[in-house]
Protein backbone atom coordinates (compact mmCIF):
# COMPACT_ATOMS: atom_id res chain seq x y z
CA UNK A 1 0.00 0.00 0.00
CA UNK A 2 3.05 2.63 0.49
CA UNK A 3 3.20 2.92 -3.51
CA UNK A 4 0.00 4.15 -3.34
CA UNK A 5 0.22 7.37 -1.08
CA UNK A 6 1.98 9.73 -3.26
CA UNK A 7 -1.33 8.83 -5.36
CA UNK A 8 -3.56 9.80 -1.86
CA UNK A 9 -1.71 13.46 -1.54
CA UNK A 10 -2.49 14.17 -5.15
CA UNK A 11 -5.87 13.64 -4.85
CA UNK A 12 -6.12 15.17 -1.82
CA UNK A 13 -4.23 18.52 -3.39
CA UNK A 14 -6.67 18.46 -6.46
CA UNK A 15 -10.04 17.68 -3.98
CA UNK A 16 -9.10 20.63 -1.75
CA UNK A 17 -8.07 23.29 -4.93
CA UNK A 18 -11.68 22.39 -5.93
CA UNK A 19 -13.19 22.84 -2.75
CA UNK A 20 -11.68 26.32 -2.63
CA UNK A 21 -12.50 26.95 -6.10
CA UNK A 22 -16.13 26.12 -5.89
CA UNK A 23 -16.37 28.55 -2.56
CA UNK A 24 -13.81 31.27 -3.82
CA UNK A 25 -13.11 31.23 -7.32
CA UNK A 26 -11.68 34.86 -7.61
CA UNK A 27 -9.24 34.16 -4.71
CA UNK A 28 -7.93 30.75 -6.46
CA UNK A 29 -7.70 32.82 -9.81
CA UNK A 30 -5.25 35.41 -7.80
CA UNK A 31 -3.51 32.85 -6.15
CA UNK A 32 -2.14 31.31 -9.29
CA UNK A 33 -1.68 34.33 -10.78
CA UNK A 34 0.69 35.60 -7.80
CA UNK A 35 2.46 32.42 -7.62
CA UNK A 36 3.60 32.25 -11.21
CA UNK A 37 4.28 35.94 -11.13
CA UNK A 38 6.35 35.16 -7.45
CA UNK A 39 8.58 32.30 -9.51
CA UNK A 40 9.57 34.59 -12.32
CA UNK A 41 10.18 37.43 -10.42
CA UNK A 42 12.35 34.94 -8.43
CA UNK A 43 14.00 33.60 -11.58
CA UNK A 44 14.45 37.54 -12.42
CA UNK A 45 16.39 38.54 -9.48
CA UNK A 46 18.47 35.70 -9.01
CA UNK A 47 19.59 35.87 -12.40
CA UNK A 48 20.10 39.84 -12.06
CA UNK A 49 22.00 39.90 -8.21
CA UNK A 50 23.85 37.01 -10.18
CA UNK A 51 25.02 39.02 -13.23
CA UNK A 52 26.16 41.50 -10.50
CA UNK A 53 28.18 39.86 -7.87
CA UNK A 54 29.51 37.61 -11.02
CA UNK A 55 30.59 40.78 -13.52
CA UNK A 56 31.51 43.28 -10.71
CA UNK A 57 32.45 41.80 -7.49
CA UNK A 58 33.94 38.80 -9.21
CA UNK A 59 32.14 36.68 -6.80
CA UNK A 60 28.57 35.11 -6.77
CA UNK A 61 26.07 32.52 -5.38
CA UNK A 62 27.24 28.50 -6.37
CA UNK A 63 23.49 27.17 -6.41
CA UNK A 64 22.00 29.97 -8.25
CA UNK A 65 21.83 28.49 -12.02
CA UNK A 66 20.62 25.03 -10.65
CA UNK A 67 18.03 27.15 -8.12
CA UNK A 68 17.08 29.03 -11.29
CA UNK A 69 16.38 26.38 -13.48
CA UNK A 70 14.04 24.61 -10.83
CA UNK A 71 12.06 27.82 -10.18
CA UNK A 72 12.41 28.01 -14.11
CA UNK A 73 10.79 24.12 -14.05
CA UNK A 74 8.03 25.08 -11.43
CA UNK A 75 7.01 28.11 -13.15
CA UNK A 76 6.15 25.78 -16.72
CA UNK A 77 4.90 22.63 -14.41
CA UNK A 78 2.34 25.02 -12.29
CA UNK A 79 1.60 27.35 -15.10
CA UNK A 80 0.62 24.83 -17.85
CA UNK A 81 -2.77 23.84 -15.94
CA UNK A 82 -3.49 27.90 -15.76
CA UNK A 83 -3.21 28.14 -19.32
CA UNK A 84 -5.40 25.82 -19.74
CA UNK A 85 -8.12 27.19 -17.02
CA UNK A 86 -7.94 30.31 -18.76
CA UNK A 87 -7.79 28.92 -22.35
CA UNK A 88 -4.22 30.06 -23.52
CA UNK A 89 -2.49 27.06 -25.28
CA UNK A 90 -1.36 27.85 -28.59
CA UNK A 91 -3.22 25.50 -30.93
CA UNK A 92 -4.35 25.34 -34.57
CA UNK A 93 -8.14 24.82 -35.09
CA UNK A 94 -8.47 25.94 -39.02
CA UNK A 95 -9.05 22.63 -39.96
CA UNK A 96 -11.70 21.56 -37.56
CA UNK A 97 -13.92 25.02 -37.66
CA UNK A 98 -15.04 23.69 -41.00
CA UNK A 99 -16.72 20.76 -39.58
CA UNK A 100 -20.01 20.93 -38.27
CA UNK A 101 -20.92 22.40 -35.35
CA UNK A 102 -21.69 18.75 -33.81
CA UNK A 103 -18.73 16.86 -35.08
CA UNK A 104 -16.57 20.39 -34.01
CA UNK A 105 -17.98 19.98 -30.37
CA UNK A 106 -16.98 16.24 -30.36
CA UNK A 107 -13.39 16.60 -31.75
CA UNK A 108 -13.09 19.38 -29.09
CA UNK A 109 -13.95 17.27 -26.09
CA UNK A 110 -11.66 14.83 -27.81
CA UNK A 111 -8.84 16.99 -27.91
CA UNK A 112 -9.57 17.78 -24.12
CA UNK A 113 -9.43 13.71 -23.59
CA UNK A 114 -6.58 13.18 -25.31
CA UNK A 115 -5.02 16.00 -22.43
CA UNK A 116 -6.30 14.20 -19.72
CA UNK A 117 -4.50 11.01 -21.28
CA UNK A 118 -1.24 12.87 -21.37
CA UNK A 119 -1.07 14.18 -17.91
CA UNK A 120 -2.04 10.38 -16.62
CA UNK A 121 0.39 8.80 -18.56
CA UNK A 122 3.67 11.65 -17.81
CA UNK A 123 2.13 11.18 -14.19
CA UNK A 124 2.40 6.90 -14.40
CA UNK A 125 2.50 4.72 -18.09
CA UNK A 126 2.07 1.41 -15.89
CA UNK A 127 -1.87 1.22 -16.54
CA UNK A 128 -1.12 1.14 -20.15
CA UNK A 129 -0.02 -2.67 -19.28
CA UNK A 130 -4.00 -3.00 -19.12
CA UNK A 131 -3.98 -2.45 -23.38
CA UNK A 132 -1.15 -4.79 -23.85
CA UNK A 133 1.21 -1.85 -23.86
CA UNK A 134 5.04 -2.31 -22.54
CA UNK A 135 5.98 0.52 -20.33
CA UNK A 136 6.33 1.58 -16.73
CA UNK A 137 7.50 3.85 -14.64
CA UNK A 138 6.16 7.93 -14.68
CA UNK A 139 6.17 11.29 -12.63
CA UNK A 140 5.11 9.42 -9.29
CA UNK A 141 7.58 6.11 -9.79
CA UNK A 142 10.65 8.90 -10.62
CA UNK A 143 9.87 11.18 -7.56
CA UNK A 144 9.09 7.97 -4.97
CA UNK A 145 12.46 7.16 -6.10
CA UNK A 146 14.08 10.58 -5.05
CA UNK A 147 12.21 10.20 -2.00
CA UNK A 148 13.29 7.13 -0.88
CA UNK A 149 16.96 7.76 -1.95
CA UNK A 150 17.19 10.88 0.00
CA UNK A 151 19.80 12.18 -2.63
CA UNK A 152 21.02 15.87 -2.71
CA UNK A 153 20.55 18.12 -5.32
CA UNK A 154 24.34 18.98 -7.16
CA UNK A 155 24.63 22.94 -6.06
CA UNK A 156 22.12 23.98 -3.85
CA UNK A 157 22.69 23.21 -0.51
CA UNK A 158 20.90 24.87 2.99
CA UNK A 159 22.57 27.89 5.05
CA UNK A 160 23.83 26.76 7.91
CA UNK A 161 22.02 27.47 10.55
CA UNK A 162 19.30 25.51 9.09
CA UNK A 163 21.45 22.90 9.00
CA UNK A 164 22.00 23.23 12.54
CA UNK A 165 18.60 24.09 13.61
CA UNK A 166 16.74 21.41 12.20
CA UNK A 167 19.89 18.54 11.73
CA UNK A 168 19.09 18.31 8.04
CA UNK A 169 21.87 16.91 5.25
CA UNK A 170 24.01 19.48 3.85
CA UNK A 171 22.54 19.51 0.25
CA UNK A 172 18.59 19.93 -0.50
CA UNK A 173 16.82 16.98 -1.65
CA UNK A 174 15.78 16.02 -4.85
CA UNK A 175 12.51 15.34 -4.13
CA UNK A 176 11.57 18.50 -2.41
CA UNK A 177 12.74 19.97 -5.79
CA UNK A 178 10.77 17.81 -7.88
CA UNK A 179 7.29 17.42 -6.27
CA UNK A 180 6.19 19.72 -8.83
CA UNK A 181 6.33 17.14 -10.86
CA UNK A 182 3.69 14.89 -10.23
CA UNK A 183 1.94 17.91 -8.50
CA UNK A 184 1.83 19.69 -11.55
CA UNK A 185 0.57 16.93 -14.01
CA UNK A 186 -2.32 16.26 -11.36
CA UNK A 187 -3.22 20.15 -12.16
CA UNK A 188 -2.92 19.79 -15.53
CA UNK A 189 -4.80 16.67 -16.29
CA UNK A 190 -7.43 18.09 -13.60
CA UNK A 191 -8.11 21.48 -15.68
CA UNK A 192 -8.13 19.45 -18.45
CA UNK A 193 -10.82 17.11 -16.86
CA UNK A 194 -12.53 20.48 -16.03
CA UNK A 195 -12.03 21.68 -19.96
CA UNK A 196 -13.72 18.62 -21.31
CA UNK A 197 -17.17 18.79 -18.81
CA UNK A 198 -16.87 23.04 -19.99
CA UNK A 199 -17.11 22.30 -24.08
CA UNK A 200 -19.69 19.38 -22.85
CA UNK A 201 -22.05 21.84 -21.11
CA UNK A 202 -21.39 24.40 -24.00
CA UNK A 203 -19.60 26.97 -21.97
CA UNK A 204 -16.05 27.07 -23.86
CA UNK A 205 -15.55 25.56 -27.24
CA UNK A 206 -11.75 24.56 -27.06
CA UNK A 207 -9.16 23.29 -24.40
CA UNK A 208 -6.61 25.39 -26.81
CA UNK A 209 -6.94 29.67 -27.50
CA UNK A 210 -8.99 29.72 -31.02
CA UNK A 211 -8.84 32.60 -33.38
CA UNK A 212 -6.42 34.33 -30.67
CA UNK A 213 -5.06 36.54 -33.57
CA UNK A 214 -8.17 37.07 -35.04
CA UNK A 215 -9.82 38.36 -31.56
CA UNK A 216 -6.59 41.08 -31.45
CA UNK A 217 -7.50 42.70 -34.70
CA UNK A 218 -10.86 43.04 -34.00
CA UNK A 219 -10.33 44.63 -30.39
CA UNK A 220 -7.44 46.80 -32.13
CA UNK A 221 -8.78 47.77 -35.34
CA UNK A 222 -9.66 51.51 -34.54
CA UNK A 223 -6.27 52.00 -32.81
CA UNK A 224 -4.64 53.25 -35.92
CA UNK A 225 -7.24 55.49 -36.76
CA UNK A 226 -7.40 57.22 -33.51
Amino acid sequence: MSQYWPYLGMAIIIGLLWLWERRSPDMVNRFEENAIAVLLALITLVSFVQVIARYGFNTGWGGALEFTRILFAWMILFGMSYAVKIGSHLGVDAFIRLLPKPLFRAVAIFGALCAVLYAAMLISATWLEFFGASSKGGAVDYWSKMFKLGIGLDDLRYPEWVQNALGVQERVQRWIAYLILPVGLALFGFRALQAMGEIWRGERELVIAGHEAEELVAENKDVLKD
